[in-house]
């Protein structure tokens, strides 16, 4: 059964979440495919452990966290068939209209989760479970008093990285310079992690640097297609920023 109500787990959560919570009014075709397809596919964050390789039928497993309305995910999905995608994000619309683009796409290694992802990091995943790290277009938290909500910290990897497995990747991508170079401050402070683009990509901050504590951005990946965000990121004359980076 989808989770429209937080879990007695969620409730007890005390510290800052690593989203806004939303929620919205879903289509027919949104409502029609979450009734048709969670069962089967759906995944509610509720603490218990989970088995991502009977999960995904032993497919290497990339976590993408906050997938909006899910046409990227779909779109990388059908491009990779041979790579499972574990999307988690709290908007149920978001979450139908994703099962509704597997099911006209008809890909098959797309696992939706439903609820908070350091739940599902902390209580559910085994150490070196995952292939692959994807935070795409994560709120900036442009205030300074919400800088502290922003997923990509410190104590969020104290988390994800024990789950990466050797080899991972970490993809970040953002369209506000400030997150951006929050998030290269703090990966690239992490001895697990090695950028794959230390030299960086011509385009900002990072590459004028004359210290060298802060290596660069990434060239845009082609196989990442353009987000929704990115597009309205673009559309007010935002810089887009890959960061691309590699669990040792």
């Amino acid at each position: 059964m989808y989770p429209h109500k937080a879990t007695e787990e969620q409730h007890r959560e005390h510290r800052i979440r690593t989203f806004q919570p939303r929620r919205g009014r879903m289509t027919p075709a949104q409502a029609g495919a979450l009734d048709r397809n969670w069962e089967k596919w759906g995944i509610a964050i509720d603490g218990t452990p989970l088995d991502l390789a009977q999960v995904f039928g032993g497919l290497p497993v990339t976590l993408e966290i906050g997938f909006g309305m899910g046409e990227t995910t779909a779109a990388m999905a059908a491009a990779d068939p041979g790579t499972g995608i574990l999307a988690v994000d709290v908007h149920t619309p978001g979450h139908g209209n994703l099962l509704n683009l597997l099911e006209l796409s008809g890909a098959q290694n797309v696992r939706p989760a439903a609820g908070d992802a350091i739940i599902l990091l902390r209580d559910m995943l085994a150490d070196a479970s995952l292939a692959g790290l994807r935070v795409f277009f994560a709120d900036p938290w442009p205030k300074p008093k919400h800088h502290k909500r922003r997923l990509v910290q410190h104590g969020f990897l104290d988390l994800v990285l024990p789950r990466l497995a050797p080899g991972a990747l970490v993809h970040c991508a953002t369209d506000w310079e400030p997150s951006a170079e929050q998030m290269a401050e703090v990966l690239a402070a992490r001895p697990e992690l090695v950028n794959l683009h230390p030299e960086g990509d011509g385009s900002g901050w990072l590459d004028g640097r004359q210290d060298g504590t802060v290596p660069g951005y990434a060239p845009r990946p082609d196989w990442r297609p353009v987000t929704k965000f990115e597009r309205a990121g673009l559309a007010k004359g935002h810089v887009v920023h890959d960061l691309l980076f590699r669990k040792v």
